[in-house]
């Protein structure tokens, strides 16, 4: 295919355009929540990756933290179990816990290491499990104002970031499994987004970058105006109005959290277009909805 030379100096245009954010970055963490149709989709899976691949050799430093739902709701279809969610987070008694971490671990972790691989990036798959990376216990979530039991769902109690810092000085790219263990060896399921919100507050991150199936956070489900930039205290105020629900919540609050614990900045980016990440890092306009203090 030949270009013009207007073409290509178009093309040298998008270059410089991303020349102050590359060196803004360089040697920076971006941690990246992987999840929604970007995870489906055959070309999505592959824009992602090359995403990925194209910051750790740029000089950011990508750790991958994915989930899993519809994955583990095939699996469980297939043995005959039926989902229920509470709050957005998956009740997981331990049949479901074994199926989780079968699908998580052994499937969808190693599925994307794979990809990566065949990008040229250097993936290495792990858990919670692993060097006890996710310290949790059993987290219970409120309904009508009480603890409900959820089942084998974590809450965070430590990151063993150190983990992650070692593998990533190593050249490798994290790709990191939402299964967390307590002290007494216990596996949880933690939901990813909240994860990627911890692993993003234990090292220090630049950016948390969180894709999904929504162009971002609207005024309401009917709007087509999605907010460029919202404040913590906007957000709380959306969801005590009720205009951010179910499993945006989880979403929002890692978010907070994160942003609250020093990352300079939280991404909610469509997955749905290719290149989301490069499109919402390096151009001048970005993508999706920013979350600042």
């Amino acid at each position: 295919m030949e270009f013009s030379m207007e073409q290509l100096i178009g093309k040298a245009s998008i270059l410089i355009e991303a020349l102050p954010y590359i060196q803004k970055f360089n040697g920076k963490t971006v941690v990246i929540k992987y999840g929604g149709n970007a995870m489906i989709n055959e070309d999505l899976k592959n824009r992602v990756m090359e995403d990925i691949t194209l910051l750790k050799y740029i000089g950011i430093n990508p750790v991958v933290v994915h989930g899993g739902g519809p994955d583990i709701s095939a699996a469980l279809t297939r043995f005959g179990i039926q989902s229920e969610f509470i709050n957005g987070l998956r009740v997981t008694d331990a049949q479901t816990m074994q199926v989780a971490q079968m699908v998580l671990i052994g499937k969808t972790n190693k599925e994307i290491v794979s990809l990566l691989g065949t990008k040229g990036g250097n993936g290495l798959g792990v858990s919670g499990i692993d060097g006890n990376l996710i310290q949790c216990r059993k987290c219970y979530t409120q309904v009508n104002g009480k603890d409900t039991d959820i089942g084998f769902v974590g809450e965070i109690v430590n990151i063993n970031e150190k983990v992650l810092a070692d593998l990533t000085q190593r050249g490798y790219i994290p790709v990191v499994a939402p299964i967390g263990v307590d002290e007494n060896g216990n596996s949880y399921n933690i939901n990813a987004d909240t994860v990627a919100g911890a692993i993003a507050e234990a090292l220090e991150a630049e950016k948390l970058m969180l894709l999904t199936d929504t162009e971002g956070i609207k005024e309401s489900a009917d709007s087509t105006e999605v907010f460029s930039v919202l404040s913590r205290k906007q957000i709380y105020t959306m969801i005590d109005e009720g205009k951010i629900v179910g499993g945006m919540i989880p979403k929002v609050e890692g978010a907070i959290r994160a942003i609250e614990a020093g990352v300079n900045s939280v991404h909610i980016v469509d997955g749905r277009i290719p290149h989301c990440l490069l499109l919402e890092i390096f151009t001048d306009h970005g993508i999706g909805t920013m979350i600042t203090r």
